[in-house]
């Protein structure tokens, strides 16, 4: 993290572990700092419809249904048996809605690559209530738990954790610190099957001695140690047991009544299974998992690990992600101040492009996020199927709960109910236009072409300039939105070079195109034309198979030349002569 060796001058945000103290310098507008005025009211949670929320409802609708497809082949076996989904902007939940089964099968059948269901009356339909194991959403709280010691000057960002564990200070990990463990940048290989060891005590050991593959801060590399090792710091700063610092410093506070490590025997009828572990998938034979942990390594050090093991439902999410949203409370409890949230949402990795890094908090990862993926976007995913992602910019959250290990690990890939949820609401977002009733849309669809084409016009005489609106938020580099004009025809199509300026901003040149994040918000757009008898302008929006953003939006497009207009999308003749293949007049 270069930056962060002069003192982390990114978004000048100031935030370091000085002097054995947490000094947080002012800080610029960030995650915290998006939404102020909902930040001071600290909206609490309550149902409510989409149009309270300020979202488009059919966009919800859509997120269920296309939620609803992965409980069928995706493309071979369901994604998941069922699922929890919710939604939410500013105190308002305006989807909470479960979906397929929090227990189906009683087995799984390796030699025929089936699930072995119960029979009907056994099986257990998802609720609301339905409690989940988190797997690495665990993480989260962790981290939290770790800043909360920071605000209290008992832990420190740019110690050593050898300097709280001096056991841990062997195997070349001397100079790891609690940032290297945060970000995953400590060096750490992914995990170790700590549950081969026989004891808690020689399990710990190997963590200890465990060397990192690379020297701490020079690589990323996700791994459960990381967390595990903060896990250890935690417990010995300050004298308690993690889940006991969980019950008394978060989920006690901010009122999580299902949010725990190891639930009681009562709750097992309103969890939801997960995998029938057994050899050689598994790295334990425990037969059908349901109410204890699916980690073998936190199974291994008693349900209660840094890295994995808490299990919760989607009401207690939605009110933890509205608390970070709120600046760190919620109701009359606080469980962090508010510079301390915008630390947890502040990108540390800026060195790894692409491995965007908060404390604890992924950011800006569109592989999960979908297009509520934004440099300020934080959340996390849990290997059963779980996920949380936290969308400061437009104060909205998404939960999906999916017991997608049920019944084997084998039967999902990849993430994309939580990239369709994702998308589906941000779509619900609105984007109002610039000006008028309706603005041109591009969708947001993957591996397309859409093009916004202005009829031929004569800019021979010279001196034609395009003006626009523009809002654009893309998957970086992938996607592009170009300006692009020919002379011939349509048989060759240059790029034209434009400049942008969102208000009160300088214009910043554009070599003929933009991609990723511009604030969503509109800027003005300027490009002037060549000069040509007959020359056809059009904005032309291509995605990869991969991934989508927001999309763009076009407004009040208008070419000028030194004789007069020349087009003026506001008179509605020439807003008929717009050809728009793959874009659409949207009121949104």
């Amino acid at each position: 993290m270069a930056e962060a060796a002069n003192g982390y001058t990114r978004r000048h945000l100031g935030a370091l572990a000085l002097g054995g103290a947490l000094a947080i310098a002012p800080f610029a507008a960030g995650p915290a700092s998006a939404v102020p005025d909902r930040a001071r009211r600290r909206p609490t949670l309550r149902h409510g419809t989409a149009e309270r929320a300020g979202l488009l409802p059919a966009h919800l609708r859509q997120l269920v249904t296309d939620a609803e497809a992965f409980l069928g082949p995706s493309p071979k076996h369901p994604w998941y048996s069922g699922a929890v989904l919710l939604a939410g902007r500013g105190g308002t939940v305006a989807l909470h809605e479960p979906i397929g089964m929090a227990v189906r099968y009683r087995a799984y059948d390796e030699k025929t690559g089936t699930g072995v269901e119960f029979p009907p009356d056994a099986q257990i339909p998802m609720t609301r209530e339905t409690v989940f194991d988190l797997a690495s959403v665990s993480k989260l709280f962790t981290s939290l738990l770790a800043v909360q010691q920071m605000e209290r000057d008992a832990l420190r960002l740019e110690a050593t954790v050898a300097s709280y564990l001096p056991e841990f200070g062997r195997a070349g990990k001397q100079d790891m610190t609690i940032r290297h463990l945060l970000t995953h940048t400590s060096g750490f290989r992914a995990w170790i099957p700590l549950y081969n060891a026989p004891t808690y005590e020689e399990r710990i050991r190997l963590v200890h001695d465990e060397a990192p593959l690379t020297p701490p801060g020079t690589a990323y590399l996700y791994s459960d140690l990381n967390l595990i090792a903060l896990q250890l710091v935690l417990e010995r700063i300050t004298g308690r047991a993690l889940d006991t610092l969980l019950r008394e410093e978060i989920t006690g506070p901010l009122g999580l009544r299902r949010t725990r490590y190891n639930p009681p025997a009562s709750w097992r009828p309103r969890i939801a299974a997960t995998e029938d572990a057994r050899r050689p998938w598994s790295g334990l034979d425990r037969g059908l998992v349901w109410g204890e942990v699916h980690d073998e390594n936190a199974y291994s050090l008693g349900g209660v690990a840094g890295h994995a093991g808490v299990f919760s439902r989607a009401w207690d999410l939605a009110v933890l992600a509205r608390t970070l949203l709120n600046g760190g409370s919620y109701g009359r409890a606080r469980i962090l101040r508010p510079e301390s949230v915008e630390l947890m949402f502040t990108d540390f990795n800026t060195a790894f492009p692409g491995d965007e890094h908060g404390l604890g908090f992924e950011l800006h990862q569109h592989w999960y996020m979908g297009a509520m993926a934004t440099p300020r976007t934080a959340g996390h995913t849990g290997f059963t199927g779980t996920s949380l992602v936290l969308d400061p910019t437009t104060d909205s959250f998404l939960v999906v709960l999916g017991n997608s290990v049920h019944p084997a690990r084998s039967w999902r890939s990849g993430s994309a109910p939580r990239v369709a949820a994702a998308n589906n609401l941000a779509r619900a977002v609105p984007v109002r236009p610039a000006r008028g009733r309706t603005a041109w849309f591009s969708g947001m669809r993957n591996a397309a072409t859409a093009t916004l084409a202005l009829p031929a016009l004569d800019t021979s005489s010279g001196g034609a300039r395009l003006t626009c609106a523009l809002w654009w938020d893309t998957e970086p580099g992938p996607d592009t939105l170009t300006l692009e004009a020919t002379d011939d025809g349509g048989a060759t199509w240059r790029p034209v070079p434009f400049t942008t300026a969102r208000a009160g901003g300088e214009p910043r040149r554009r070599p003929g195109s933009v991609t990723g994040w511009s604030g969503r918000v509109w800027h003005r757009v300027a490009a002037d034309l060549p000069a040509a008898r007959r020359l056809a302008t059009r904005w032309r929006y291509a995605t990869d198979r991969l991934y989508v953003g927001r999309g763009a939006y076009v407004d009040g497009l208008r070419v000028q030349a030194a004789a007069g207009v020349l087009f003026d999308e506001a008179r509605p003749a020439d807003a008929a002569r717009i050809e728009a293949a793959g874009w659409t007049a949207s009121a949104d």
